[in-house]
């Protein structure tokens, strides 16, 4: 295996700054360039301000230092008759007004004088900012003649440490009013972004409405001109869904209503018209047998074995002619209270299900909702007692239907395995489930199936009211 190189660049920052920067909030990302804008701003800034620094440093300290002769001649110049000792202290006491300079007096023997000895100031300025401002160590001599002999030399080096505090303080009373106004610049952009991008949460808000099929989702209309536009466009679109949804509820309800009639139709034709031959069948073949029980054998028992196979299936016929009607259109629907067929349908539920605790809960109904609603309501009350009964193991099922606020609510609930079976597998819609989706969507409600512990809810939401049809 090769070694890694410790200067090798790392695979996984390419990948780190795009997570980072990927799926933030458009105000956060704003927030982010204003940063990055200010640190380039103020690190330009910070460079000119050394640079300029560093080179008034420079001069000044040059300036510092070509005062030093000029004033040492003087001095010479004016004491002529006093002491070394004097001397050397009237010196030491000019150069300490000296600036940028420090200057060591020291006799002829090359031993520091004790009043040139100076002393060390504190510094405001941190170490590295002086490394950086401070100009090139320069260091000069001049010897001090007195009436033609040489007695000292006055040492003069280069000392910008006053400059460079008064550049640090200049610096830093800089650099804490720039924080503070881009701290407060930073706060008002925030404020101010989060007014101007208020617009969009309120489109997103709107488009997990349009989602959910909630399409009377509107928009206010801002003051940015983009974002007008596309609060415009929002709310057209939705105004386009909730007309189109409007025509497809009315187009399902005629179709519902179209099937309804044919459904109608078939059911009176069976009971009008097969019903009646289905009874001559039973009369004529109570006739065969009463005919044959005048015959002799063997063709007494003959005829009246055939007799007694055709009253059967004219029996089971009947049967599956009453269940086909049944299915077509539930006996008393539209003749009797709602409330009262879906009791009686309960009713008949617990009784083929002896097993199992059906109890039903109805109440507070008017007489019926219209042709459509009352069958929609009847068949998804007995498609999910049929699913609880036959499919979810359960020991207890529940059938609740109430008007509120405007609204049918039905509820089918048990107690059984739920939407995860106990082998884990998960049961799928059926077409009785797809079908009372379908129409309860069509009538403009809404279906659902709610998880439990333990069981599963079968909850229906329709609208009582019946939207105006379309003029042909």
């Amino acid at each position: 295996m090769r070694p890694t190189s410790p200067f090798a660049p790392n695979p996984a920052l390419p990948r780190l700054l795009p997570a980072l920067w990927s799926g933030r909030p458009m105000r956060a990302r704003l927030m982010v360039v204003v940063v990055l804008i200010n640190g380039v701003a103020a690190a330009i800034s910070g460079a000119v301000i050394i640079h300029k620094a560093r080179t008034a440093t420079e001069v000044e300290t040059a300036a510092s230092m070509a005062v030093v002769e000029p004033l040492v001649a003087e001095t010479l110049q004016a004491l002529q008759d006093a002491p070394l000792s004097g001397l050397f202290r009237t010196l030491a006491l000019r150069f300490q007004g000296l600036r940028h300079v420090r200057v060591t007096l020291v006799d002829a023997a090359h031993r520091p004088t004790e009043a040139g000895t100076p002393r060390e100031g504190t510094r405001r300025a941190p170490r590295w900012f002086a490394q950086v401002i401070a100009p090139p160590a320069h260091r000069h001599e001049v010897p001090l003649v007195l009436r033609g002999e040489r007695i000292g030399t006055a040492l003069v080096t280069a000392e910008p440490s006053d400059e460079i505090d008064e550049v640090w303080g200049y610096a830093l009373a800089l650099g804490l009013t720039g924080l503070s106004l881009s701290l407060a610049m930073l706060a008002i952009l925030f404020l101010a972004f989060g007014r101007i991008l208020s617009p969009l949460a309120q489109l997103a808000a709107g488009l997990t409405r349009l989602e959910q099929q909630d399409y009377d989702a509107r928009v206010d209309r801002p003051d940015t001109r983009e974002l007008a536009v596309i609060a415009t466009r929002f709310n057209r679109l939705a105004e386009a869904l909730s007309s189109a949804r409007a025509a497809n509820l009315r187009l399902t309800r005629r179709l519902l209503t179209a099937e309804e009639d044919e459904r109608r139709r078939t059911a009176l034709e069976l009971h009008d018209e097969f019903g009646p031959c289905l009874f001559g069948l039973e009369a004529n073949s109570s006739s065969i047998a009463r005919i044959a029980a005048t015959l002799d054998e063997p063709a007494r028992t003959r005829l009246t074995q055939r007799t007694d196979d055709i009253a059967a299936i004219v029996t089971r016929v009947q049967t599956i002619n009453r269940a086909l009607l049944n299915r077509l259109r539930p006996a008393g629907l539209g003749q009797v209270p709602l409330s009262r067929c879906l009791e009686l349908l309960v009713r008949e539920a617990a009784r083929h299900h002896p097993e199992i605790a059906v109890e039903g809960h109805v109440a507070g109904l008017r007489a019926g909702y219209g042709d459509l609603v009352d069958l929609t309501v009847y068949r998804c009350v007995q498609e999910g007692l049929t699913n609880a009964l036959r499919h979810a193991g359960a020991s207890r099922v529940t059938v609740e239907v109430a008007e509120q606020e405007g609204s049918l609510h039905l509820a089918v609930v048990d107690d059984g395995t739920g939407l995860i079976g106990d082998r884990g597998e998960g049961r799928g819609e059926g077409r009785g489930l797809a079908g009372m989706r379908e129409r309860v969507e069509g009538l403009g409600g809404r279906l659902a199936l709610v998880p439990r512990e333990p069981g599963t809810s079968l909850r229906i939401v329709l609208p009582t009211g019946t939207p105006e049809e379309e003029t042909p």
